[in-house]
């Protein structure tokens, strides 16, 4: 099948099969005569395989990773791709506390502000944003 009709089974662009074939996550089956890139039924699997990597988090990197434990499945074990996991897992972790305390700290400073049309001149958030001791938290 063409770039093309491969994009629209799998709901994406040319654009995206472009750029995973850019980054060694895809590669065509073959090139037509006239230079079309032409897939098959495993570059289908191998590109659903890398968009659902995409849907629950995991970099170009660790999908990467992914697929050559997921290539060579003989050669690997499952400890190897439960650790890679794991250490995205605790990635995602980090990042929702970070956010929680963006969150306690933005919530912080809406309420002390009162919102209104007067001058900005004593606005609450950006004195509090000025604060060299940092109570904005």
């Amino acid at each position: 099948m063409k770039i093309g009709e491969m994009a629209r089974l799998l709901g994406v662009s040319t654009d995206t099969l472009r750029y995973y074939e850019q980054h060694g996550l895809l590669s065509p089956s073959e090139r037509s005569d006239s230079g079309y890139r032409l897939y098959n039924e495993a570059q289908l699997k191998q590109m659903q395989f890398i968009l659902r990597a995409k849907e629950v988090g995991f970099s170009l990197k660790e999908t990467f990773e992914l697929l050559q434990i997921k290539v060579d499945k003989n050669q690997h074990s499952c400890e190897e791709v439960k650790a890679i996991t794991l250490q995205k897992l605790e990635l995602v972790r980090t990042r929702i506390a970070e956010l929680q305390r963006f969150e306690q700290s933005l919530s912080k400073l809406a309420k002390r502000c009162c919102g209104g049309q007067e001058s900005a001149d004593f606005c609450s958030i950006l004195t509090a944003l000025e604060d060299v001791d940092g109570t904005c938290n």
